[in-house]
């Protein structure tokens, strides 16, 4: 079989199919661009001739929502129109009989949130949840509870800034202009890894109130229930817990 070549298209060149029977909501166009934002456009767009969309217009929708200008693509030109037809609806969906593995899930999300990595973005608060005999969804989030030990981390032990620094110093050394330099500035401070372990002893261990405040406004330290990530330096999760049961058999 001969290898398809990978073509960049202008998005504004790429055609959604007029009958496209497969619908992405906001929610899910969001979290897609979310996705491409943080790891890049992953995975290619196929096309046909006239440059209509077979596979793929939610990614297309989520790259135009991300500002990218083009993507890649391949176009497919050995099948019949009624083949690339099939080929539409197949695409879809085969990928809605995709299940997870709950325990697996949970295990990854919880060591992606260590390292301070918020899947929360890309629809996964509670996905990593357990089921009860009656087949119900409970309210178990994946993400951990960190239990503080009375450690007094420095800043350094706090944030890694390994990454950043090498990316500012090539920023700082480029010859951008003043203002394309200032924004890649502030974008490398996506590449701030952030030990939240760390974070929660700080707060509750050294921060003053002042501090405490702030850092709760910088969510790096959240403890509202509500929050689907709860870095825990205090007992709040098992207050609400059995304010509940207690509600239940009240």
């Amino acid at each position: 079989m001969e290898r398809q070549k990978i073509v960049y298209k202008k998005l504004s060149e790429i055609k959604p199919y007029k009958n496209n029977a497969r619908k992405h909501d906001k929610k899910q166009i969001e979290q897609l661009a979310n996705s491409i934002e943080k790891l890049g456009f992953r995975g290619v767009i196929l096309i046909d001739k006239n440059n209509t969309v077979i596979a793929g217009h939610g990614r297309c929708l989520a790259a135009k929502k991300a500002g990218l200008k083009e993507i890649p693509c391949i176009y497919v030109d050995d099948l019949s129109e009624d083949q690339i037809k099939a080929l539409r609806l197949i695409d879809n969906k085969v990928a809605e009989g995709s299940k997870w593995d709950d325990g697996l899930l949970s295990l990854e999300l919880g060591e992606l949130s260590e390292i301070g990595f918020n899947m929360s973005d890309f629809g996964f608060e509670n996905l990593a949840i357990s089921q009860d005999k009656e087949n119900k969804y409970t309210t178990k989030t994946s993400i951990p509870q960190y239990e503080v030990t009375g450690v007094k981390p420095k800043f350094s032990e706090m944030v890694d800034t390994t990454k950043y620094n090498e990316l500012i110093e090539r920023i700082e050394n480029s010859s951008l202009f003043t203002e394309e330099k200032k924004f890649l500035k502030m974008a490398a401070t996506r590449h701030l890894c952030f030990n939240y372990k760390n974070v929660a002893e700080y707060y509750a261990n050294v921060a003053s109130k002042e501090m405490q405040e702030l850092m709760e406004e910088s969510a790096l330290v959240i403890i509202d229930f509500d929050d689907a990530i709860r870095y825990g330096y205090v007992d709040l999760m098992n207050g609400i817990l059995q304010l509940e049961e207690e509600d239940e058999n009240g």
